[in-house]
């Protein structure tokens, strides 16, 4: 069983003097005048409250002295029935009051002091329109309840794909940039210095130096001398088979210049003997 709502009665305006009087019926619609009521010889005098409980507010006349009530006048609506204004003031008004059996009289009420009056209007003017705004957020909030919900949510199965730039990646991951080669192998980025590290080169292994030939050194003899040296050099012929005289005279005498050829009469030398 859902606990019942509790309303609390609030205060909305409090004034210490007011004059009630008793007025004559109506006898026309053009409205109530207050020069037809004795001004001057109020019929009671009293402290004025104005509460409200729920959406209902109260006009309560009350004691000055020990705040016995007087008379109470409910208001449902403003302006309304339950609270009218004269038409030849702004300081008199003619109220609904109630008892509690149910019978109601219609008294005027006034306020010697015109700002005491303007008062009394405002918080009751203030007052419904606060109960017209929660009664448009109430109705607001029902026809919401009656229209379809609409349903944002992702059905069964369904994805939704996102492109941003082109970082399009899968399973959240960073695209990594790859550089095709030749061959169709794919080569790695330079580092961020700018320089291409060359890879160091191999000491000599055993094997290739093991592999490699080495030229026979030149056996030298003992009675060679270094034009033998040099008479290999120049050519093909071996040191061993030329004819001792032709190597002894490789070079011939640079002292003369006299031709080697016999049966030749000797010439006039042109060399300078040193």
């Amino acid at each position: 069983m859902a606990a019942a709502e509790l309303e609390y009665e609030s205060v909305l305006c409090v004034k210490p003097d007011v004059n009630v009087y008793r007025i004559p019926p109506r006898t026309s619609n053009r409205g109530y005048r207050a020069s037809d009521w004795k001004l001057d010889h109020p019929d009671w005098t009293g402290r004025l409250r104005v509460t409200s409980k729920g959406k209902t507010a109260y006009i309560k006349l009350e004691d000055k002295v020990s705040g016995e009530l007087f008379a109470q006048a409910p208001i449902d609506q403003y302006p309304g029935i339950a609270v009218e204004t004269v038409t030849d003031s702004s300081r008199y008004f003619v109220i609904r009051i109630q008892d509690g059996t149910g019978r109601s009289a219609f008294i005027g009420i006034g306020f010697t002091d015109r700002g005491d009056a303007f008062d009394f209007n405002v918080s009751l003017q203030d007052h419904f329109k606060w109960v017209k705004q929660e009664t448009e957020i109430s109705r607001e909030s029902q026809e919401a309840d009656t229209r379809p919900k609409l349903d944002l949510g992702f059905k069964e199965g369904q994805t939704i794909k996102l492109n941003i730039g082109n970082m399009t990646t899968k399973k959240g991951g960073v695209a990594k940039p790859r550089v095709s080669g030749s061959g169709g192998l794919s080569l790695l980025p330079p580092p961020p210095g700018g320089k291409i590290a060359v890879p160091p080169i191999p000491p000599p292994s055993s094997t290739a130096i093991a592999n490699q030939v080495t030229p026979p050194p030149v056996l030298k003899s003992s009675n060679a001398s270094s034009a033998d040296i040099l008479l290999d050099l120049d050519a093909p012929v071996s040191a061993s088979k030329a004819p001792a005289s032709a190597t002894a005279d490789l070079w011939g005498d640079f002292s003369t210049a006299s031709s080697a050829v016999p049966n030749q009469a000797p010439q006039q030398s042109n060399w300078v003997q040193f």
